[in-house]
């Protein structure tokens, strides 16, 4: 099994802002997903190569969706969802 294909190992609960990245704990990161548990827009920053610092929203994303996406930060600005849990 390789690091792209086994299951997360860690999760937090996202604490939204728009200048404070994810606190990982000193356990790598960035994320692997998203879980959204209350439903809305959501704004991040996205970890790719080459899109460091760029925002991206989420529009209308439904509740208990699990975004597959590597991210460093959700922004206060522009996001609606809650209850959001960041893993890795």
């Amino acid at each position: 099994m390789t690091a792209q294909t086994k299951p997360s190992e860690f999760a937090i609960a996202v604490t939204v802002s728009d200048s404070t990245n994810i606190n990982f704990g000193g356990k790598g990161g960035p994320t692997r997903g998203l879980y959204v548990g209350s439903g809305g827009d959501i704004s991040v920053e996205m970890a790719g190569a080459g899109l460091n610092d760029a925002t991206v929203i989420f529009v209308a994303v439904p509740t208990g969706t699990l975004l597959p996406i590597q991210i460093t930060r959700v922004n206060s600005t522009g996001t609606t969802a809650s209850s959001l849990t960041a893993i890795w």
